[in-house]
């Protein structure tokens, strides 16, 4: 077993940014793995030439190793045919009618086949895969590394960290419920996984054999001390950079997440069927207040019809302003400020 992520990755700096599921830059995990540490980018939705040129784009912007990241299929997720969408359709409504846009008609599919995914990024290459919400398969570890292509788990549990660790990932992120974003849950309920980040870390530690990256929470020099402090040997960070001018989030987001207090975000399935931390805005209250809620990913494409046009229109109180609890402490707009800050500490 690598010990350090240095020596894993190759990286210098034992920081990896959060992949960001649609809000991911090619500039932003490129500053990161410019700095020393994992750039990362989230492939949430993309289809198998869309990863393909990604990674072209990102190949051009850095010469250094970066991730790339996906969501595994948990089994629970509906396809069109299978549920009645008019009744969340006829809640969502006020919100595509107050932008002036069509009641979506469904799509064939609402998300890209696993396999073609995986084989564009096996075909692709990149340092390390990184995947959530569930264990890669055998075949799919074994193909990585016979690419020598390294592989990430992410577990919001003591057992699914083991299952991670058994299937072959050379490293486990260990996030906590702090963190921003989808509580990427698989063996329980997302509910039922809620474990904080001082909790989880140390427990993993003990309970698995690779190296551990603490996430949830950590946004400046002190976060990094206490994740080492408890045992990790890197740190994931997600909202301080998600902040920054290169990330993909619209000014508005940006601006919210300067402004949230520590007590300012929330779980909330509305915006995509799932659970995930967020800053409440008027959509996420709309959409809470009509109680109407399809499952995942039907919720997350019917949303996303409007949050798309919201954001180019920079309408903040109608797009996901996903953040976490530490979202408080992210104080720079420069991703290069926030790699400077976190990497001070590091030990020495």
């Amino acid at each position: 077993m690598a010990a350090t992520l240095q020596d894993l990755f190759s990286i210098d700096a034992p920081i990896v940014l959060g992949p960001f599921g649609g809000l991911s830059s090619v500039e932003l995990t490129a500053a990161v793995s410019d700095a020393g540490g994992l750039g990362s980018y989230g492939l949430y939705g993309y289809s198998a030439d869309r990863i393909s040129d990604t990674v072209a784009a990102l190949r051009s912007a850095t010469d250094r190793p970066f991730a790339v990241n996906v969501w595994l299929p948990t089994g629970d997720e509906v396809a069109p045919a299978d549920v009645d969408l008019a009744p969340v359709i006829e809640a969502l409504a006020p919100l595509y009618d107050e932008l002036g846009l069509p009641h979506p008609t469904p799509p064939t599919e609402f998300l890209p086949d696993i396999d073609a995914q995986l084989t564009a990024i096996l075909d692709a290459a990149p340092a390390v895969l990184s995947v959530v919400y569930g264990v890669p398969s055998e075949r799919v570890v074994a193909a990585a590394h016979s690419r020598g292509i390294r592989v990430i788990g992410t577990a919001t549990t003591v057992a699914e960290a083991v299952a991670l660790a058994e299937s072959g990932a050379d490293a486990v992120v260990a996030s906590g419920a702090e963190a921003a974003g989808h509580r990427v849950s698989f063996l329980a309920l997302a509910e039922d996984s809620l474990v904080g980040t001082f909790a989880l870390v140390p427990q993993v530690v003990d309970a698995v054999d690779v190296p551990v990256i603490a996430a949830g929470g950590i946004a400046d020099r002190r976060g990094v001390a206490a994740a080492f402090a408890l045992g990790a040997v890197g740190v994931q960070v997600g909202t301080a950079f998600l902040r920054t001018r290169q990330s993909a989030a619209t000014e508005a987001h940006r601006r919210a997440i300067a402004e949230v207090p520590d007590t300012g975000t929330v779980l909330t399935r509305a915006m995509s069927g799932r659970l995930a931390r967020g800053i409440p805005n008027r959509a996420m209250r709309t959409i809470e207040t009509a109680g109407v809620i399809a499952p995942f990913p039907a919720q997350n494409w019917l949303t996303g019809q409007f949050r798309a046009e919201a954001g180019r229109r920079g309408d903040g109180d109608l797009v996901s302003l996903w953040a976490g609890q530490a979202a408080g402490l992210a104080k720079h707009d420069d991703a290069t400020d926030v790699f400077a800050e976190l990497a001070a500490g590091l030990p020495g």
